[in-house]
């Protein structure tokens, strides 16, 4: 599979690695994730989510290491951008993290806070934030109670399980629940006066913010 460097753009990482991946999986199933994609989207979940001017829900959220973190006491420091992603066993959602992570000086810079919030239980949170050597706060949203008030949740479709089976993907064990709900992938930049002034919303998982779109969403609160 191809590798990807740091020096590219995180959409740049995204394709390269999809097309990897598409070269080796059979052509029924990648017409599988097609379907279902193209299933998803027509639901209109990312026209439902949560979008530039609403008042983002506060949460307060088990991080990795055993504590707590609560939006409204982190927008009391600055603005905070919140990265709902699906799960350590997603590749896309780890080379989001990891852009992420490399951006986290500029963000620090700028005074904004970084939250990335998944349904994994928090042990495999844990897992996430030190696998992948993250040093901003990964929270566990067991459940899906946070990314259901933001318009985020379906559940993965039918024809897919068997298939992430195949792959060694066990969702249920990861979220500790039989549900299948995942959160669609999105990023928001909230302001101080909890209203989301940037929303990153799209059905299709392969797809992600780019961090310098973030940090330009933070300058705009800011100048």
């Amino acid at each position: 599979m191809n590798t990807v460097t740091e020096t590219q753009s995180l959409s740049d990482q995204l394709d390269e690695f999809n097309a990897g991946f598409v070269a080796q999986v059979p052509e029924d199933v990648a017409a599988v994730f097609q379907k279902t994609g193209e299933d998803l989207r027509e639901t209109g979940i990312e026209g439902k989510a949560l979008n530039v001017g609403d008042r983002a829900p506060d949460f307060d959220l088990p991080n990795a290491k055993g504590g707590t973190v609560k939006l409204s006491d982190k927008l009391k420091e600055g603005p905070v951008v919140i990265s709902f992603y699906r799960g350590d066993w997603c590749p896309y959602c780890n080379l989001e993290l990891r852009a992420l992570q490399a951006a986290l000086p500029e963000f620090e810079a700028r005074g904004a806070s970084l939250v990335a919030i998944s349904p994994q239980t928090p042990d495999n949170s844990l897992t996430t934030a030190e696998k992948r050597d993250l040093e901003y706060a990964v929270l566990s949203d067991v459940g899906n109670t946070v990314a259901r008030e933001y318009g985020l949740v379906f559940s993965l479709a039918e024809e897919l399980r068997p298939i992430y089976d195949q792959f060694g993907l066990d969702i249920p064990a990861h979220n500790g629940d039989s549900t299948f709900e995942l959160p669609v992938p999105a990023t928001y930049v909230v302001d101080q006066n909890g209203v989301i002034t940037y929303a990153f919303v799209n059905s299709d998982y392969q797809k992600r913010a780019e961090p310098s779109e973030i940090l330009a969403a933070v300058d705009r609160i800011q100048g």
